[in-house]
C-alpha cells in the first residue's frame, strides 16, 4: 500500500474530479450558488478529503469506513450529474465526460474498499 494518501492514484484522480466539478458548476445559473452548485462542490471536496482522513487514521478497519465514506459522496455526486443534467444546467456531454471520471473513481474507491478488507500480508524477514 502507498506510504502516503498522495500516492494513491485515486486520491490524485479525486482532485482531478473535484477541480472539474467546480469548473462545470461555474456554469450553473447564479440562483444555484448556494444549491446544486455547492451541493456538488461539497460531494467532490469530500471524496478526497475522507480518502486523505482514512489514510491517516492508522488502522485499515478505520481507513476502510473512510473510504465507504468517499464512495457515499461519490454516489451523492453522480445523483447531482443526473439532476444538473434534467435540469439543463450544462450540456449533456460535458456531465457525460465527469460523470465517467466519477465511476473511474468509485470502481477504485471499491477496489480499495475491497482490499483494505483482506487481513495485511505479514512480512517475511530475513535471518
Amino acid at each position: 500500500m502507498a506510504k502516503s494518501f498522495r500516492e494513491l492514484k485515486v486520491w490524485k484522480l479525486s482532485i482531478d474530479l473535484t477541480v472539474l466539478v467546480y469548473g462545470l458548476t461555474a456554469e450553473f445559473p447564479k440562483s444555484e450558488i448556494y444549491g446544486l452548485s455547492s451541493q456538488m462542490q461539497r460531494a467532490a471536496v469530500s471524496i478526497a478529503s475522507n480518502i486523505a482522513e482514512g489514510s491517516a487514521r492508522g488502522t485499515r478497519k478505520d481507513f476502510k469506513q473512510f473510504v465507504s465514506i468517499a464512495r457515499g459522496s461519490n454516489c451523492e455526486l453522480q445523483t447531482q450529474f443526473l439532476i444538473a443534467n434534467r435540469l439543463g444546467f450544462a450540456e449533456e456531454h460535458r456531465i457525460g465526460e465527469i460523470e465517467m471520471l466519477s465511476h473511474e473513481v468509485g470502481q477504485m474507491l471499491s477496489g480499495l474498499s475491497k482490499y483494505l478488507s483482506q487481513p495485511p500480508k505479514v512480512r517475511q524477514t530475513e535471518n
